[in-house]
């Protein structure tokens, strides 16, 4: 037998409780009708054992060598039995289809409520953790807090029923024959602790030694070139042969102790039963020769009480067996759902921002041109002042004054950043990476906040922490370095930047991004399924894709993060023309490490350790002969130059 899974210990149990319990509540009718049917199945099991015991002394046995045996009494009693656990059966039927319906709604609210918080939570949390840690609480954690709703939880019910009820049948039938199943129990559950925690440590040794060894041959095979070269092949075999000798001795002795526990776990149970049977059956004996008293601690062993009694011994180590290992199920689940409820109370995403984006037309009111809001979509946008209800044209007029910036306290990443991006210009930001380029976009995107007295950033003169960051999101587009694509057509994943495009803009998009010859190349054109984040097309194939649904979002401004930097020299000459489309007339801010892209700039601004070093255009740079010259021509430049 393998040795019992490792757990995690919830660190405040009580209030996890709690609030499951709180989860519970919304089935409150149904649980009482779990409980019942939970009590007649236990009592229905304990009841139909006892009858062992008239079966045999009121009707079997008066039968044997009877002329003329009545079978009228032995019958009802049969029918007795049989309606008895029949009602168990249907008992123990409706008790997992209410667990089975409990337990699946239960975890259905417990995700809506987990996913629609994740929504909600800042780039910041995403940041700090990983994609696994967070899949394993909507996977395993929830997994093994069904397994607590629909199995645990009743069967540690059941089985306490069970255990107390017998224990009581059994102290009725005989008190002493009690007293010496609990200590031949005692004694059984010592040996099988003693070799379960010597069988534990076995296995833990197996498993570290078969990481040592995975890893081992993860890095052989991954750096084969490397051992080659270096005519490493001896000492890697040597290395090898230690390590899987480790693992021999270490499997050996897991086996060994895991081979003991089976046979001694089948075995306890018929050891139990012999000796209480040779004990009732010597005690029977001697009170029916009258050589031992018939009293309350040895009770009266005839034949149908000694039946009903090795019958409760059976019935009694399994329940406490299925309790204790119920309890480590119990314990990983109050874990898991401690970790899910952890992310449920993280702080959501703060939005004080009460600009909204709205669509605006231009009209004439008292003989002068005023924007008024428009339900249709007019192509021009404007934002809503909170206070008065006053529109002020989109522009894209972004300004940074003074931002400095940290990620944590006292290690700036930012440091008094002063950038002016007039409407329609293209601002690239270049510099070594760790330089503070992304977050500059970051902050602009409102990932993170500007702490207060740290600069501000203003958009079309309104402060950034003013404006909602839906509207302020919704009039941003970017394209990522790291293109990612969701399970659906290709149609559909260029939509996602603006979910009420047309077919006909979403090929306009495909056509300006230069990606819709691949596109109608493919079987399927524009239908074509993707999965797994489009692994079956080319890392430039879908960053091409992935600004196409930036132009089909239309924003004033645009964000372009390393977005060619995935794509071939051909492929890049081939979309420069419709990069310069899609930028022209907006505010266009460019993160490159190819300088080639932002040659056509309207301002370069080159940042080093979170401080701007240089500004200027292309040639202004060049001519200055600093870091961009560097950075573009590789040569570095002396004092003397």
């Amino acid at each position: 037998m393998p040795p019992r899974r490792g757990f995690a210990k919830p660190k405040n149990a009580k209030g996890t409780i709690k609030r499951i319990i709180k989860y519970m509540g919304k089935y409150k009718v149904l649980w009482p009708i779990v409980f019942l049917c939970v009590l007649i199945n236990s009592l229905t099991g304990v009841a139909g054992a006892y009858l062992i015991k008239p079966a045999l002394n009121n009707y079997i046995i008066p039968m044997i060598g009877s002329q003329n045996p009545d079978f009228t009494g032995f019958s009802h009693l049969l029918v007795a039995v049989l309606a008895m656990f029949l009602l168990g059966v249907i008992s123990s039927y409706c008790n997992s289809r209410l667990m089975l319906y409990i337990s699946t709604n239960l975890l259905y609210n417990i995700r809506c409520d987990l996913f629609e918080h994740l929504e909600k939570l800042p780039v910041r949390f995403y940041d700090e953790r990983t994609h696994g840690e967070l899949m394993s609480r909507f996977t395993n954690d929830t997994d093994t807090l069904r397994e607590m709703m629909s199995q645990t939880i009743p069967q540690l019910f059941s089985s306490s029923l069970t255990v107390i009820s017998v224990f009581v049948m059994m102290i009725i039938l005989s008190p002493m024959l009690t007293l010496v199943m609990i200590i031949t129990m005692i004694l059984i559950t010592r040996l099988i602790m003693g070799i379960g925690k010597r069988s534990a440590n076995a296995f833990r040794q197996n498993q570290m030694c078969i990481g040592k060894m995975n890893g081992f041959i993860e890095e052989m095979i991954e750096g084969q070139k490397v051992v080659k070269v270096f005519n490493h092949e001896t000492h890697a075999k040597t290395e090898f042969n230690n390590l899987a000798d480790d693992l021999r001795k270490a499997g050996t002795a897991a086996m060994t102790f895991g081979g003991l526990m089976w046979p001694i776990m089948g075995n306890s149970a018929h050891i139990q039963y012999a000796i209480v049977s040779m004990v009732a059956a010597a005690v029977g004996i001697m009170q029916h020769a009258g050589t031992a008293p018939t009293n309350f601690l040895l009770g009266a062993l005839n034949i149908g009480t000694i039946a009903a009694f090795l019958q409760y011994t059976r019935s009694f180590s399994q329940p406490i067996s299925m309790m204790s290992q119920q309890a480590t199920s119990v314990l990983n689940a109050l874990a898991g759902a401690e970790r899910i409820f952890g992310i449920i109370d993280e702080l959501p995403e703060v939005d004080e921002g009460d600009y909204a984006l709205v669509n605006a037309c231009e009209a004439k009111q008292d003989g002068k041109e005023v924007l008024v809001q428009s339900f249709a979509n007019t192509g021009t946008w404007a934002w809503k002042n909170p206070a008065d209800g006053s529109l002020k044209k989109l522009n894209g007029e972004v300004v940074f004054d003074h931002v400095s910036f940290s990620y944590v306290p006292e290690k700036e990443v930012l440091s008094d950043i002063n950038i002016h991006a007039k409407p329609g210009q293209k601002i690239a930001l270049v510099g070594s990476t760790g330089s503070g380029k992304t977050t500059t976009i970051n902050l602009l995107t409102r990932f993170y906040d500007v702490e207060e007295g740290k600069g501000q950033i203003t958009y079309d003169g309104i402060p950034i922490n003013e404006i909602s960051k839906d509207a302020l999101r919704r009039s941003l587009g970017m394209v990522q370095q790291n293109t990612h694509l969701f399970t659906g057509t290709i149609r559909e994943n260029i939509r996602y930047g603006n979910l009420n495009a047309s077919d006909a803009q979403v090929y306009e998009a495909a056509k300006l991004a230069n990606a819709d010859h691949f596109i109608r190349h493919l079987e399927n054109g524009y239908d074509t399924v993707i999965t797994g984040d489009g692994a079956s097309l080319s890392q430039g194939q879908r960053q091409l894709l992935a600004i196409a649904r930036a132009a089909v979002a239309d924003p004033p401004v645009l964000i372009l993060d390393e977005a060619t930097s995935s794509i071939d020299t051909r492929t890049e000459a081939l979309i420069e023309k419709g990069m310069d489309s899609l930028m022209s007339g907006r505010t266009t801010f460019v993160i490159a490490h190819r300088l080639s892209t932002v040659r056509n700039a309207d301002e370069i601004i080159v940042l080093e350790h979170g401080k701007i070093i240089e500004r200027g255009t292309h040639d202004q740079l060049i001519e200055a002969k600093g870091r961009y010259y560097f950075l573009y021509t590789g040569n570095r430049i002396t004092l003397d130059e």
